[in-house]
């Protein structure tokens, strides 16, 4: 009788064994019917974060919540969602996943998922996080928390810009040349353009695009330098290098021809002459290849010193009218490009053959 209880037991034991591993497809974890999603603690709803660029690197805010409670000892993955407020998360942003109950975010990282559903930079704007919380390597069982809306201000380290299509470049607003304002909620674009004949000027849409449709200017038909942005003519510039200014809110213009030269003691001439750099259409750059000595060198524009750059931290950026020179340590013959392809960040490099 003994041998059979303990048969028995064995037996039993052995089906035991076989019901637990085979539990270990996700299907067959059962949840009770009272399984409760996470609760979110930190941030609370309303709470309002204003973002810098200066301080990208720190931690905007840290999200708390209670853990998800299925019922039994199951590994938990909790993902943290964000959405423009009041779209339903129907197109949620996934902002990141964690198996703890915390999550932290750096104002850099706030700041992308924020543009990114739709906020305008410097403008304060509302956000709905949520934590969604899953079992098992097949993500069942999902629960999910409650809505808490953030009110965010996002940055932007881009200057606004305007576009300017027209004969030069085929009339296409997509591809057409940049100008840039010193700062976003400026009004004062500028910026280098190579233009013959006929352009205008265009703003960007909410999403950044430039597209015929969107707000553009032209002349007031007087041709003295004013803007309007209805029954406009466009403007008309013969064949040549140009510094373009334009300003939306006084609603002027101007453009001046420049052709560039390079000058100094390390050029043949001294500082007596410029000399001349020439225009590469293709790339968009003054280039000029020349034997130097050592001394200094710098870029002046229409051979006169009212439009001049050098260069004041000899980064490559150049500095407009500050008087610094840019140093050649050894003669040679050099390759010196131009480039003002970047409004507000005109660059150079010089480069030993």
């Amino acid at each position: 009788m003994k041998k059979i209880n303990l048969k028995l037991t064995r037996i039993i034991a052995l089906i035991i064994l076989v019901g637990l591993s085979s539990c270990t497809d996700d299907s067959d974890i059962i949840i009770e019917n009272n399984a409760t999603g996470p609760v979110l603690l930190n941030p609370n709803s309303g709470s309002n974060l204003k973002l810098k660029i200066e301080n990208e690197t720190s931690v905007a805010t840290t999200l708390v919540w209670e853990e998800s409670d299925y019922g039994q000892n199951v590994s938990v993955s909790y993902k943290i969602e964000l959405a423009l407020s009041g779209t339903d998360f129907a197109t949620p942003i996934a902002a990141g996943q964690t198996n703890q109950n915390y999550y932290s975010l750096t104002v850099a990282e706030l700041n992308t998922f924020a543009l990114a559903a739709g906020l305008l930079p410097f403008t304060e704007g509302d956000l709905d996080l949520r934590i969604l919380s899953t079992i098992g390597s097949q993500a069942s069982a999902k629960q999910v928390s409650e809505i808490t809306t953030l009110t965010i201000t996002p940055y932007t380290a881009q200057l606004p810009s305007l576009a300017v299509p027209g004969n030069h470049q085929g009339w296409a607003p997509a591809s057409a040349p940049l100008l840039s304002a010193s700062a976003f909620g400026e009004t004062d674009y500028e910026g280098y353009v190579w233009l013959n004949g006929e352009f205008k000027f265009i703003a960007p849409d909410a999403q950044g695009n430039y597209a015929w449709g969107n707000i553009d200017y032209g002349d007031d038909g007087t041709f003295s330098g004013v803007l309007i942005a209805d029954d406009e003519s466009n403007i008309n510039a013969s064949p040549g290098y140009y510094f373009v200014e334009v300003d939306t809110e006084a609603l002027t213009y101007a453009i001046t021809k420049y052709d560039w030269g390079l000058i100094g003691s390390a050029t043949p001439d001294g500082w007596d002459a410029d000399q001349d750099m020439t225009y590469d259409a293709v790339n968009d750059v003054w280039t000029i290849t020349l034997d130097l000595i050592s001394g200094e060198i710098k870029f002046r524009a229409n051979d006169a010193w009212d439009w001049n750059y050098g260069d004041a931290g000899t980064d490559g950026i150049l500095d407009l009218n500050d008087g610094t020179n840019i140093p050649i340590a050894e003669a040679g013959n050099y390759t010196i490009v131009l480039d003002f392809g970047t409004p507000r960040e005109y660059t150079y490099t010089v480069t030993k053959n």
